[in-house]
């Protein structure tokens, strides 16, 4: 084996470039999500995040799969929480962690075991934030609702609201629960314009 130059640059190790803002999702809001997973390094599946945009109405695809390595996007819509959006505007005015509030709530969140309830099969998430962190305790899950299904779009004009819970069509349930399932992370916020 040759000596090692002890004044031979030294190699360094080749970065990736950091991913991207993908198309359709605020650059802002992805860098708080990818900042999020990013301070978890404990959270071992990180080939897809959901990022969950409230500041868009609830007729609008607004929660996002990215598939991290590619910056492909699968966009779903998603119900907030009644208490979040008490006049049924179809926005969310605000966020709670608080019981009782059936409020949405702000934050990252990594996805839990499934279960069968009132939905069928459901999907806990568990709150890592402050203004989250009573996601498990709340009951707060990923579920199908037939509030939450497309048709309520040319029939309202937006989503009917859950009590808290990321509620889905049957269909965009299914795809959201097996891309993100086993502890991968959610990232829901709203930014200001």
């Amino acid at each position: 084996m040759a000596p090692i130059d002890p004044l031979a640059p030294i190699a360094r190790p080749v970065v990736a470039p950091a991913p991207t803002t993908p198309a359709g999702i605020n650059p802002a809001l992805f860098a708080k999500a990818k900042a999020a997973l990013d301070s978890r390094p404990w959270i071992r599946n990180r080939d897809f995040i959901g990022i969950v945009d409230f500041s868009a109405a609830s007729h609008d695809p607004r929660f996002h799969v990215v598939h991290l390595p590619s910056g492909h996007v699968e966009s779903h819509r998603v119900a907030h929480g009644r208490g979040s959006d008490p006049d049924h505007s179809g926005y969310v005015e605000r966020f709670s962690n608080g019981f009782g509030s059936y409020a949405s709530s702000s934050g990252a969140y990594t996805t839990a075991e499934t279960y069968e309830g009132k939905y069928g099969l459901s999907m806990k998430v568990r709150g890592l934030d402050w203004s989250n962190n009573n996601a498990e305790a709340r009951a707060i899950v990923i579920h199908n609702a037939w509030y939450a299904e497309d048709d309520m779009i040319p029939l309202h004009g937006k989503l009917g609201r859950s009590e808290g819970c990321f509620a889905f069509s049957r269909k965009s349930q299914w795809d959201v629960m097996q891309r993100l399932a086993d502890g991968r992370m959610i990232y829901a916020d709203k930014l200001d314009a």
